[in-house]
């Protein structure tokens, strides 16, 4: 058969940040391919009603949660006892946790600061959710993969940002000063670079025990933003749009499954074109 190698049946994926937009997108990618899911966020309520949505999609019994905070080591530690204590084992892992200050209407970033005054309390939270905790998780569950010979697949959601600066003009405001206009935090970019990096290690370090690590860098997503903003960033891409919520899916059930067994270390940028423009 024609997609037989892209069959996920029998394999378990661990999903961080999945109750996110791009978090139900990869839970619904991935099930779509027969895998089991193991959904995991921060929040208890949001990881209710994502598991609720994707069952009235799939197949429930295909879906379980459970809350954890990628920072938290011993968290971490948890969920991967609990699994094992229920014999499961995870083949596949998303690292993709993150925080990311959104576009809002025509009203530029929210939270977001400028560099002059960026505090170290928020570089300190972003890295560590959005970079550590990929880190841990890998750390943790690769580790796991590695030990039994049957290897496994660890995938990063980056960034297109992971291959070039924010435009910050995308987010100007006519009626606010320069030094107050808002930007892309610079945790954004240095997270998501750092990911590609983390990559690039793990590629390698587990590569004799089957354990494969890829990125994917997805562009911008129509999620409700301003008209204004859409413009701005549609005149950047070739293909003149931002991305549907489901245009990732077909790519993550490539790159998680034995379709892209030969695949390794990359980071594959998924933007219209907006990087080779």
């Amino acid at each position: 058969m024609a997609f037989e190698k892209f069959d996920l049946t029998g394999k378990t994926a661990l999903i961080t940040g999945a109750a996110g937009l791009l978090g139900i997108e990869h839970a619904l990618a991935l099930l779509e391919s027969g895998a089991t899911l193991v959904l995991t966020d921060i929040s208890a309520i949001a990881l209710d009603t994502a598991a609720q949505y994707l069952s009235q999609l799939c197949d429930p019994s295909l879906i379980r949660t459970a809350v954890m905070d990628v920072t938290d080591p011993s968290a971490i530690c948890g969920v991967s006892e609990m699994l094992s204590s229920q014999g499961l084992r995870v083949n596949i892992l998303i690292n993709n946790a993150a925080i990311d200050p959104k576009v809002n209407g025509d009203h530029g970033v929210l939270e977001a600061s400028r560099l002059e005054c960026f505090s170290l309390e928020q570089w300190d939270l972003q890295v560590a959710v959005g970079l550590t905790g990929a880190f841990l998780c890998s750390q943790v569950f690769g580790s796991a993969m590695s030990r039994d010979g049957n290897g496994g697949v660890i995938l990063n959601i980056a960034s297109d940002l992971s291959v070039f600066a924010p435009d910050q003009r995308l987010y100007r405001r006519h009626d606010v000063p320069d030094e107050l206009q808002p930007v892309k935090p610079v945790t954004y970019s240095v997270i998501k670079a750092g990911l590609i990096g983390l990559t690039r290690y793990l590629a390698t370090y587990w590569a004799d025990k089957g354990v494969r690590c890829n990125a994917l860098s997805p562009g911008g997503i129509y999620n409700g933003q301003g008209r204004k903003f859409v413009k701005r960033l549609t005149s950047l891409i070739p293909v003149g749009r931002m991305a549907n919520t489901d245009e990732y899916r077909s790519a993550v059930q490539f790159l998680c499954s034995d379709a892209s067994a030969y695949m390794n270390g990359q980071n594959v940028v998924i933007d219209g074109g907006r990087s080779v423009w």
